[in-house]
């Protein structure tokens, strides 16, 4: 089974279905992350048509400043979401730092929630990845999905030290300090994603398609001598122990292994 960690499909528009269809006739299980409660719900309707999509609800920090007078608005969202995705802090491509307070206040509501329900995080963590690591220990959260990390080696190390999970996308195929990343991060907290459909963009020439997961894995297997089989099963149990005994999610999983397994 392939693994897409990180995803937006609620932003495909018109290419939705042959998205979906890629999705269902390659079994990728794609994490769908939402940016505000308007693309929730629209990643509540995608997982609808395509069971191999999991939505999850988060506020990406550019999104914060709009939420920040309005935390109760998301208790709902929350309280249904099997995992929290895509939150964090972005103190990079966010110039303005009078917004950083706005984002960290609706970070910390997420990571509440998060500590409270037990549930995954699934974090961007641009240009703040010291912070953001320092609040996931004020709020004991500990199993964390770092979505397409870019930052210093010595923070990296400092996050797989805590045991985070670690998405790796297209950009270790162009990238030498994601290549140092890919090949430096353990085998056990290795999962992959996309950042579909916008994310790859600038760096493939076009909103990327499901099947950007397969040459993501085959750029790992590469760097890391291997084979591509290899690490689609590496990230498969990668995935699987992160939510092993997730009240939110170890059935949802166990219901995708079934299918797959039943379907090869």
């Amino acid at each position: 089974m392939l693994i897409d960690a990180h995803a937006h499909l609620d932003r495909y528009e018109d290419a939705l279905n042959p998205a979906l269809q890629e999705i269902e006739r390659h079994n990728i299980l794609t994490v769908s992350n939402s940016m505000d409660i308007e693309s929730y719900q629209r990643n509540l309707e995608i997982a609808s048509m395509c069971k191999w999509v999991l939505p999850v609800f988060g506020v990406h920090p550019w999104n914060a400043p709009k939420y920040v007078d309005n935390l109760k608005d998301l208790h709902t969202a929350i309280d249904h979401s099997p995992m929290l995705g895509e939150i964090g802090l972005d103190h990079h491509f966010v110039e303005d730092t009078s917004l950083y307070p706005a984002q960290r206040m609706v970070f910390e509501f997420f990571l509440a929630a998060a500590r409270d329900q037990n549930k995954v995080v699934n974090l961007h963590t641009k240009g703040a990845e010291q912070e953001i690591l320092n609040l996931l220990d004020r709020y004991d959260i500990h199993r964390a999905i770092v979505h397409w990390y870019s930052g210093p080696l010595d923070i990296f190390h400092a996050w797989v030290a805590r045991g985070a999970y670690f998405t790796i996308g297209i950009e270790v195929r162009y990238s030498e300090h994601i290549q140092t990343i890919a090949r430096e991060l353990p085998s056990g907290q290795l999962l992959t994603e996309t950042d579909n459909p916008g994310g790859p963009r600038w760096l493939i020439g076009k909103p990327g398609m499901p099947l950007l997961i397969r040459d993501v894995v085959q750029a790992l297997a590469e760097l890391r001598n291997t084979t591509a089989e290899v690490i689609i099963q590496t990230v498969e149990s990668n995935f699987a122990r992160c939510i092993r005994g997730d009240p939110w999610l170890s059935e949802t999983y166990a219901k995708f292994f079934a299918q797959h397994h039943e379907g090869a």
